[in-house]
């Protein structure tokens, strides 16, 4: 009996770092949640906070520590990619200063946001009740005088990914960890990569190598390299001809004088 809490203790212990990585749920492949963009957003900064928003999409759309966060029905999704999918992030595990942006810059606000101010952050632990708010302790304790940190850099080269381009999920791993090389400061955003660069291994050799040209191919509008080859051969053909000819030429006069 006497062992029993060692025993207790220890199984605590080893199911903490499990506990741990149930911030962000990997449905794979992820869900669809209505995000249907037809070309890469247009994202401004938010004053003093190191956060993004979308001021041209009527969606609650952010971009914070690497990744896009859309708050809809209630429920915070992430997605390395602009147009997802998207992976549901548990509200104790949304980080603290995606909470903090003010209620502005929430294009689609839900109803209960009513009556709150524009420039202060959501009531969440009002909204989430007490047992958030205990976990959550601090979310809103900051100084705003203070320097907030650097952004994250937007992960501009998904420009070129729109419409029928928009690579599929299991590209966009590869895609996306060959040309953004940020490292996130955030644990459930560091959990997002982890999940993503074992996608990456796991993903076949020639497919790896196939992906990772792609951007390269792009780059190069379709038929310009073929273009330039042709003209390339058609001024060779002529310096053939007109060397041919002046030989002719040259032979002609050699004729004439020795007659």
């Amino acid at each position: 009996m006497r062992f029993r809490p060692i025993v207790l203790s220890v199984l605590l212990a080893c199911a903490t770092p499990a506990m741990a990585q149930l911030g962000i749920s990997f449905n794979s492949p992820g869900v669809s949640i209505g995000i249907n963009l037809p070309v890469y957003p247009a994202l401004r900064p938010i004053p003093g906070y190191p956060v993004y928003y979308a001021p041209s999409i009527h969606s609650n759309y952010f971009f914070y520590d690497g990744l896009y966060w859309v708050y809809l029905d209630d429920n915070w999704y992430a997605s390395s990619w602009y147009n997802g999918p998207w992976h549901v992030v548990d509200r104790f595990y949304v980080p603290d200063y995606l909470l903090r942006v003010p209620v502005r810059y929430y294009r689609h606000a839900p109803a209960y946001f009513h009556g709150w101010r524009a420039d202060a952050a959501p009531h969440w632990g009002e909204h989430w009740g007490a047992s958030w708010s205990q976990k959550r302790t601090g979310w809103d304790h900051y100084s705003r005088s203070a320097p907030a940190p650097a952004a994250a850099p937007l992960p501009t080269y998904q420009r070129q990914y729109s419409g029928n381009s928009y690579p599929q999920v299991t590209q966009q791993a590869t895609i996306h960890s060959n040309n953004y090389r940020y490292q996130p400061k955030e644990s459930v955003a560091r959990e997002h990569y982890q999940y993503q660069r074992q996608q990456v291994q796991a993903a076949p050799q020639p497919q790896r190598q196939q992906v990772a040209a792609q951007p390269q191919r792009q780059a190069e509008p379709h038929g310009q390299g073929q273009g330039h080859g042709h003209e390339q051969a058609h001024d060779q053909g002529k310096g053939h001809e007109q060397g041919k000819g002046n030989e002719q030429g040259k032979g002609h006069d050699k004729d004439k004088q020795e007659r």
